[in-house]
């Protein structure tokens, strides 16, 4: 893997297409032993969770839904903080297991908002699935349950992961390069 240019950053490898195969197949052995005789709704968080998400639920082996949203809250390498949404899901939630689905959680803004609206639907339960954590930058008591990987609290792309709307078609995960 080589360093790639995106815009007018650099980015070096980080994380290998090997090592998240591995983590996504953990995640749907777990899923798939919790949610066993369920038929959950999987809310993917677009536009980032559509490349780990279409690789969990074929990895998946229970019955189950999908449904999308679109949020926003980052603007270049931040979090603005405020959230833009431009689309919810489209189906009844009203008690259905549901499982969000996020490519990365950094703040936890994001799905701090969509867990609250989503409970406010009365679900049977919300859990979270997501491929990458910050620990460190996470604000938010919401329990992840599903957690693929800690990472630093260092800006990331590929897999779906975007540097102001490019970098998301990389096979691998990239850090931002200090030059």
């Amino acid at each position: 893997m080589k360093d790639v240019q995106l815009h007018n950053l650099t980015f070096e490898p980080f994380i290998s297409e090997a090592e998240i195969e591995k983590v996504v197949m953990a995640l749907s052995v777990k899923i798939d032993k919790d949610y066993k005789d369920r038929n959950p709704i999987l809310l993917i968080v677009l536009n980032g969770a559509f490349i780990f998400a279409a690789d969990l639920v074929r990895q998946l082996s229970i019955p189950l839904r999908l449904d999308f949203v679109k949020v926003s809250s980052y603007s270049g390498t931040e979090s603005t903080g405020k959230l833009g949404e431009h689309f919810l899901w489209n189906m009844p939630l009203e008690g259905q297991d549901v499982l969000i689905i996020e490519d990365i959680v950094d703040t936890g803004h994001t799905l701090h908002h969509l867990n609250h609206k989503i409970k406010s639907q009365n679900p049977a339960s919300v859990e979270i699935a997501c491929l990458l954590i910050k620990p460190i930058a996470y604000k938010y008591p919401d329990v992840i349950k599903y957690q693929g990987m800690e990472i630093p609290n260092e800006f990331v792309v590929g897999y779906g992961l975007d540097y102001n709307g490019i970098g998301r078609d990389l096979g691998s995960i990239y850090k931002k390069k200090d030059i």
